[in-house]
């Protein structure tokens, strides 16, 4: 007997102001049955009702955020419970943006934050954070829109999530700056500031991790050599384990001091070697901040 596809469930989350409205409106786009606020202590209820006809709403899109606050706890016991349906597939989808984001489209908006309707929003903004932390960690996929304008994040919706593309595991490996602030969609991130700075050899001064002079000066050193080994043993380990707990995409970040020199080299590297056994994608998110050349 042939067995019947799962029915497709994605939970949109996340910060106030982040982009669920979009995100929500892009799926029904899509062809998804859509619910907006659904409140989780009725997400079993709902659940239930698709079940009935599972071939009628193969595909299912909630948003939930701080307006049922006073119900998160049972949106986690559902989320155990859903991991041992065989019928249905869930996927949590976490949309985030930095603080100094959020508050700025409050004040576009001229909203209040639901966690501060008569305070200043970025204390709304932190309080809802600290009770959106668990459930972040449990997310298969973090947008983070900081930068994104609406237009931008439907797009990265529709490219992601379109045709079941949510299914294929890829690993994002970013380079960065500490200077500009840690990238706050990683998943794991490592700091290669005690890695000897080509930054003070004048002729690499303006250059970065992509030119070969930098390269090679950064793999001379035995240091350099030996953690990516350990970090290489590291990810053989952890990569095929998160692929088993269905997260479509892992962002592994890469930080030095300004994103110029040592993580870009090291994100190179570390991207040649992934991609030996999955899919991997390398972005240097800070190689231009100060106009170098490659």
């Amino acid at each position: 007997m042939q067995e019947q596809s799962k029915v497709e469930l994605v939970i949109i989350t996340g910060m106030s102001g982040a982009g669920k409205t979009v995100a929500i409106q892009s799926f029904e786009d899509m062809g998804y049955f859509c619910v907006d606020n659904l409140p989780p202590t009725l997400l079993p209820k709902f659940l239930e009702l698709m079940k009935e006809h599972p071939e009628e709403n193969k595909k299912l899109a909630v948003v939930m955020d701080l307006r049922g606050r006073e119900f998160f706890d049972s949106l986690y016991e559902t989320l155990d419970q859903l991991a041992t349906e065989t019928w249905i597939q869930e996927h949590v989808l976490f949309l985030d943006a930095l603080n100094e984001q959020l508050v700025k489209r409050y004040k576009e908006s001229r909203r209040s934050h639901p966690l501060a309707p008569d305070g200043l929003p970025l204390s709304g903004i932190e309080q809802e954070r600290q009770i959106l932390d668990e459930l972040k960690g449990r997310a298969q996929k973090i947008i983070d829109t900081t930068g994104l304008s609406a237009r931008e994040l439907r797009e990265k919706i529709l490219k992601n999530y379109s045709e079941k593309k949510q299914q294929i595991f890829s690993v994002q490996v970013v380079s960065f700056g500490f200077k500009h602030g840690v990238p706050i969609d990683a998943d794991i991130m490592f700091d290669v500031r005690f890695l000897p700075n080509p930054h003070y050899v004048e002729s690499m001064r303006d250059l970065t991790g992509l030119n070969q002079e930098v390269n090679a000066y950064v793999f001379k050193w035995k240091e350099t050599r030996q953690f990516v080994r350990k970090l290489q043993d590291l990810l053989e380990f952890m990569l095929p384990h998160y692929h088993r707990e269905g997260k479509s995409q892992l962002v592994i970040a890469i930080g030095c001091t300004g994103g110029q020199h040592r993580s870009v080299a090291i994100a190179e590297k570390l991207g040649e070697i992934i991609n030996h056994q999955y899919t991997a994608h390398v972005y240097h998110r800070d190689i231009d901040k100060k106009g170098k050349k490659k």
